[in-house]
This record gives C-alpha cells, structure tokens and sequence, in this order.
C-alpha cells in the first residue's frame, strides 16, 4: 500500500512540474512576465514586435496595441502596459479577437492580455485605456512571446508613450478591414509634391486622390527632426511595399510593407531585403502615427518613423537613396512575389523636396542586350551547329568555288561578329565608362576571342597541310569558349531587366540553353551513329539532319522572341 501512495504522490509532482498554460491563465507570470517553462528566456533579438498607434497620451486616452511576428508566428503571449523603468501594471485592456484574454494582475482587472489557446498567430490587437487618475508617467507597453516549450522571450518592448496632459486626440486605427468606407481612407495627396514633400508615382505626376490606378510615394521631414512622415497607396490585392536602396536592385533594401494580415486587416511591417527572395520581416522599432487603411482594393499607409534607414543588414545610413515602389499578392498575410516594381531613376535626398521621376532602361542598352541575344543565341549557334554537322547536306555544290555550307557559316559568323562590335560600342557609348561587375568583364574578353576568329581564319593554312590540324581544334575551341563565355556574359546582362523576383527572364535564358545543350546532343549522337552505321542512304541522313535543323531553328526562334519581348517591356 506504501508503494502505491508513493508512486500517486510521484506522479502528481511530476504533472505539476510539466504542467502547461496553453489556455493562457497565466497569472502566475504577473510580476516578472516569465513563462514556467523550466527553461532560460532567449537572449538573441527576437522576431517579434510591440507597437502602438501613438507616441503620446493624457488621463483617459486610448492607445491601440498591437503584436506582430515576422516569419516566425508565435503561439503564447502576455502584455502588459507598465511605468518606463516599472513593474507594475497600469490601466485595462480591451480586446475583439477570439484568440486573446483578459487577465486581473496585482488585483488590477484587465491589466494584462494573453492568449486563449497555442494557435500559431501572427498579430494581436488590443486596446489600452490610460487610468483617469494619479499620478501618471510616461509608459511602455511590455510583452513576453512564446514561440514553443522551450524557446521564448521576455522583455520585448514598445517604443516608450509620453506622459502628456495637451496629448492630441487618439490616432486612427492601426487596420481597419478590407470593407472600409472611403471617410476612413488615408489621406493620400500630391498636395505639397515638390514643394514640402519628396513624391515618387507611378505614371509619373499622378494624383492618388483622382487616379485609382496611381502608385504614390510620399516623404516629408521636418528640419532639425530625425523623424520622417512616410505615406503610400497603391492599387493591389495583396500589399504595397516601398523601399530605400543603394542601386536600382533588389536586395539590400530598407523596406515598409503595407498589406493585409491573416485577418484581412491592413498593417504595417518593417523588413530588411537580402537578395531576390521574400524580405526578412523586422520589429516595426521608433514608428507612430500609424493610419492604414484600404477602399476598393487600393491599400494605404501613412506612419512617422524614427527609424534610421538602413541598406545594410548590420547597420548605417546615408543621406541618398534610390526610391522603390513594389506591389502584389499575399497569401494569410504572408507576402508573395511582387508583380509591379518601380525604381527611382537617380538616388534621392528625402530631405529635399522634389517630384522623382521612375528609372528606365535606356533604348541604347536594349538594343546591346538584344543584339548580343541574336549574335550568341541564334546566329552564332546556327553558324556553328552548320560547321560541325551539315556540311553533307548540300554536297558537290559550290559558289565562288566554295562548298555552301563554307559560304553560310561565314555569312552567318560574319553577322555574328558584327552584331558583336555594334552591340558593344552601343553599350560603351551609353554607359560612358566602366560599369563595374562581372558583366563588363565577361562582355569584353566574348569581344576580343570573337575578333580573332575571322582573323585566324584569313591566315590558316591549306586542308591538306600538315598544320592544318592546328587552326582546325584552335578555331573550334575558341567557338566553345566564346559561346560558353558569351551564355555568361548574356545572364549576367538579363539580371538588370529581370526586375520581378520570379526572374522569368533568366528562368527562360535558361529553358533556351537547355534547349540548344539538348538539340547539340542529339546532331552529336546522329552523326556518330552515321559513321557507324554505313547502311544508311545519304538521302536519309540528309533528311535527318534538315528535321534536326529545322526544330533547332523553330525553338530557337519562340525562345528567342520572348526574351527579346521581356527585353522591350523592362
């Protein structure tokens, strides 16, 4: 009988040590806001934000509140409102979600919100309502954030709220739904553009108060101010983002998201771009004001940030940033792909009031990128497939003494190189100088192996020389490196049209090489199996090869078209 009560006793300590709060009733945390996890609090940054629609309050006012993850969702919480340097809670709260609770700490009723289950959450809202009287100090509002048992964290917190008795009234909502009439609309204006404000939209000049379809950037400082009143709007079904960048491409970006959440509501995040890949959400940090809104899916933001800008993950700032308006779709709050990028065409100092024309690729450039495209993609590669496999296709005939296949592989290589030299003058003539990267460099050595090609060729030897050999594997190796070379040369170039994060135009740079890798390897497997098997008629060889052709040029030319189209629209 001992044992039995022994092992009851047991059994009982031991579901109270493991005993869990996942119905949020954690009021055992009131004072030090520590989940009873029997385990340490994280202390790396962590992925998760506090922020408030106001920087200021007085005796009564409300302040809205909200928990933001980043790409982490979190499944417990506790918040509490509490003294800058205190540990007491202060006011109530309110909350409309199902998935947050109101909690009594120190005896104060609805003085601490927390969740109602471990459902992986993206964002809380709740309401704070400032006590009516004592003595009142400035506040900041205090939350813990459990992502599983053994990984929270403690302590993260809001930008402080000052105490202020001539506060002005409650800012509007950080979100409203995706039904909001157009009184609860930012107020989104070209007012002031050029005068007072930095704007940048898209088409150029337009007014987000008239024209529905205008992508608007606004940003006003004030002197002697670090903060910046930033406002966008935009029509979209996911999100509008804007951005501050060292260049005009993507990664390495500062970055304000204004999109809809899980909920359909419009919030606003912070993030940090590293590459052609969805961004790294941010703790929002120094921001206020915060007024989002969306009306006949054209979503708006406006917000003040004391954030200082920063293009690298690490830190620091300048004064000069190329200005960037991207928008698209977004999945349960989780942003998708941008389909729609506009970028400043020169860096901009936001202190300085001016209207920001949108970047464009120069004419001059396109016609370098497409004539390098049909020299090494369609020409060049028709030239050469001529040389190694169909020179039996119109045998015993000549012109000017010369076999045909000889006298089209040099119109077509002869078109090659010149297609070569214009594009690369066209290029150095626009540019003006050296534009650095590993483009330029792969560019220039592609022209000057292209000029010693029909060099050598003027200068080799008879077919029955005994060097002859020599030029024979020279000539053609310097083809393989010039095409490998020039392949390189032309992603490399594709990269600075490819505006989209899906990179479409490199995806089919890469079908095309994969098309012609293939079509090579099938004329290379027909022609040795033709010099292995004699039984096969010259007329049937010849009708093989012409089919090969044909479907080599056919491809080449649809994959050909539409990079030149996506070229022509970048």
């Amino acid at each position: 009988m001992d044992r039995y009560i022994f092992i009851i006793v047991l059994l009982a300590c031991v579901l109270r040590a493991v005993r869990c709060y996942s119905s949020g009733k954690v009021i055992g945390a009131c004072d030090n806001m520590t989940p009873q996890h029997k385990k340490g609090a994280q202390q790396s940054l962590a992925p998760f934000s506090v922020t408030t629609d106001r920087f200021s309050f007085k005796e009564g006012d409300e302040i809205i509140v909200r928990l933001l993850a980043g790409s982490t969702p979190f499944t417990g919480f506790m918040l509490q409102a509490r003294e800058v340097g205190g540990s007491s809670p202060l006011g109530s709260f309110t909350v409309t979600s199902g998935e947050a609770q109101l909690l009594t700490c120190n005896g104060l009723p609805n003085s601490a919100v927390s969740h109602t289950s471990n459902s992986p959450k993206s964002s809380i809202q709740g309401i704070w309502r400032a006590p009516t009287s004592g003595n009142l100090n400035s506040i900041q509002f205090s939350a813990s954030f459990v992502k599983d048992y053994s990984t929270f964290w403690v302590g993260v917190r809001s930008s402080p709220v000052t105490y202020n008795i001539a506060a002005a009234p409650p800012a509007n909502s950080t979100s409203v739904t995706s039904t909001a009439s157009s009184s609860s609309k930012v107020s989104n204006s070209s007012t002031g553009c050029g005068s007072t404000t930095v704007c940048f939209s898209q088409p150029l000049n337009c007014d987000p108060g008239v024209n529905p379809d205008c992508y608007f950037l606004s940003a006003m400082t004030s002197p002697g101010d670090t903060a910046i009143k930033l406002e966008m709007t935009g029509p979209s079904d996911g999100y509008i983002a804007i951005g501050f960048s060292d260049d005009q491409r993507m990664g390495n970006d500062d970055i304000y998201i204004c999109g809809r959440d899980s909920g359909g509501l419009i919030q606003l995040q912070h993030a940090f771009s590293t590459g052609r890949k969805i961004p790294e959400i941010l703790p929002l940090g120094n921001v206020s004001d915060v007024k989002s809104s969306v009306n006949n899916s054209i979503i708006s933001c406006s917000f003040t940030t004391r954030n200082p800008i920063s293009t690298q993950r690490s830190g620091g700032s300048s004064s000069l940033y190329y200005l960037m308006i991207v928008h698209g779709p977004s999945n349960n709050g989780i942003i998708s792909i941008h389909t729609g990028t506009f970028i400043s065409d020169t860096k901009v100092d936001i202190s300085s009031p001016q209207v920001v024309t949108s970047e464009k690729e120069p004419p001059i450039i396109k016609a370098h990128g497409s004539l390098m495209l049909i020299a090494w993609m369609t020409t060049g590669s028709l030239g050469m497939i001529i040389a190694r496999y169909l020179k039996g296709v119109a045998k015993g005939k000549h012109y000017f003494g010369k076999d045909v296949w000889f006298l089209v592989h040099v119109f077509l290589m002869t078109l090659t190189v010149a297609a070569t030299i214009i594009a690369f003058i066209l290029a150095f003539s626009e540019v003006g100088g050296w534009s650095g990267g590993a483009h330029p460099v792969l560019g220039c050595i592609v022209m000057i192996l292209a000029l010693f090609q029909p060099i050598g060729a003027m200068f080799r030897c008879g077919p029955q020389h005994h060097w002859r050999f020599i030029f024979n594997w020279s000539h053609a190796l310097n083809a393989v490196a010039i095409k490998g070379l020039a392949v390189a040369a032309i992603f490399t170039g594709l990269s600075y049209f490819s505006t989209s994060e899906d990179s479409w135009l490199l995806k089919v740079m890469g079908g095309f090489v994969g098309w012609e890798a293939t079509m090579y390897i099938l004329l290379e497997f027909h022609m040795r199996w033709k010099r292995n098997d004699h039984a096969e008629s010259a007329s049937e060889s010849t009708r093989m090869e012409l089919v090969l052709l044909v479907l080599f040029f056919l491809g080449n030319i649809a994959f050909l078209v539409a990079l030149l189209v996506g070229i022509g629209s970048s």
